[in-house]
């Protein structure tokens, strides 16, 4: 359907094709993976970055914050400012973007430059992030949820396989060399898209309207507070993990915690793929109560190891599916405004891990690391309420979605 201020791509009804563009959603994967990678890898090479660079690790940990950091001030505004783009050429250049800024930081040695190249990889982070699930969703339409769910899994197997195989290789090779290959990986990925991936439309509507009436969608609103509430108690106590298995005095370590953590992560995957098209609200609203009972078990039996290796596990399940299961309920509430419904959903997980990175530092400070599990338990028990008192506008099925999009674009919104 084609009107006036929207593009083809507005109005998307289920496809009949029974073909799975696997090749195009691999690719999508692929650039989530390059961007995660992107992002976290500084972490696990800190110590050698700040040698090299001559500055603190406290100083250095500024390349992890200024990118999560441009990323969420700039996700919205450039994601209106290249709504017009074709969606391939913008895969494509923000590919080739991440592959310079990764040169930039390979090469580098003053601590400038690289903080300078870490701002620009941020910008593109936001971008990539905003648009990965609309492309995801309008490749495969009749199944957007799982669709969504595949191209979002590189970002899961990034984090659990990708940052401790990166930090690994960074030890080996250098973090430089580690970096480099970062670079090669984007541009082969770039070449792979061109003939994986169609060249599909941009969006005409008007910026400045299209922003503020996908803010105005029902059920955008609770989607992203339930998903900020989420990351802000997943964060309070993600971060000090550490310190946390440390005063636990468990028979594992952090280590194995986080690795618990990573494998749980890919099942969540598969629960959001399976789940995200049929039972979108019943599985996010399961998941967010099944985090909300592994945190507070955390506070409750925190010295049982194998409560906490337990609870690794699940909660795992939990950080791999939540993340796609609201952005695919973004994407089906606003399906005229994906991308930016995207926008602001990484907008407001940014803002959450910095908000719950402080949280957790005050709370560990003032009353030590047995209180963190219950503030973030408490965090997301309110994302639980929220999701539940979103009723069906936050996570509306098919057949609504495409009876509200016939008729809002019938009106001429």
């Amino acid at each position: 359907m084609t009107s006036a201020t929207h593009s083809p791509r507005s109005v998307n009804p289920p496809s009949t094709a029974a073909s799975w563009p696997l090749g195009g959603l691999l690719v999508l994967a692929g650039s989530a993976f390059v961007t995660i990678l992107t992002e976290a890898l500084p972490a696990g090479v800190l110590p050698a970055m700040s040698a090299d660079l001559g500055v603190s690790e406290a100083r250095a940990g500024l390349l992890i914050t200024v990118y999560a950091l441009a990323a969420a001030l700039t996700a919205i505004p450039m994601t209106a400012w290249t709504l017009i783009l074709p969606r391939r050429t913008l895969l494509l250049a923000l590919l080739l973007g991440f592959a310079a800024t990764n040169v930039v930081t390979a090469v580098s040695t003053g601590f400038a430059l690289t903080l300078a190249a870490r701002v620009v990889s941020g910008v593109f982070a936001g971008l990539l992030w905003a648009m990965v699930p609309a492309y995801a969703a309008r490749l495969a339409p009749q199944r957007s949820g799982k669709a969504i769910a595949t191209a979002l899994a590189g970002m899961t197997v990034g984090l659990s396989l990708g940052i401790p195989a990166g930090t690994a290789l960074g030890g080996l090779i250098g973090w430089r060399a580690t970096f480099g290959l970062l670079t090669v990986l984007a541009v082969a990925l770039a070449a792979t898209a061109l003939w994986h991936l169609p060249q599909l439309p941009g969006e005409t509507a008007s910026r400045g309207a299209g922003l503020m009436r996908t803010i105005r969608t029902p059920g955008i609103p609770a989607i992203n507070i339930a998903s900020l509430l989420m990351v802000l108690g997943f964060y309070a106590l993600y971060t000090y993990i550490a310190p946390f298995v440390e005063q636990a005095g468990l028979g594992v370590g952090t280590g194995t915690v986080l690795f618990l953590f990573g494998l749980g992560s890919m099942g969540g995957v598969w629960i959001a793929g399976a789940t995200a098209d049929r039972r979108l609200r019943a599985a996010t609203i399961g998941l967010l109560a099944l985090a909300t009972v592994c945190l507070a078990a955390f506070g409750a039996v925190g010295h049982s190891t194998v409560a906490v290796v337990l609870g690794a596990v699940f909660w795992g399940v939990t950080h791999g599916g939540i993340p796609t299961l609201t952005q695919t309920a973004g994407v089906k509430a606003a399906p005229l405004d994906p991308d930016t419904a995207n926008s602001l959903w990484v907008t407001g997980w940014n803002i959450g891990m910095a908000g719950g990175s402080l949280l957790g530092g005050v709370v560990l400070d003032g009353a030590g690391t047995g209180v963190l599990p219950w503030t973030a338990s408490a965090l997301l028990a309110a994302s639980v309420l929220t999701a539940v008192l979103a009723r069906r506008d936050g996570f509306p099925s098919p057949g609504r979605i495409y009876a509200r999009d016939l008729d809002r674009t019938q009106q001429g919104r």
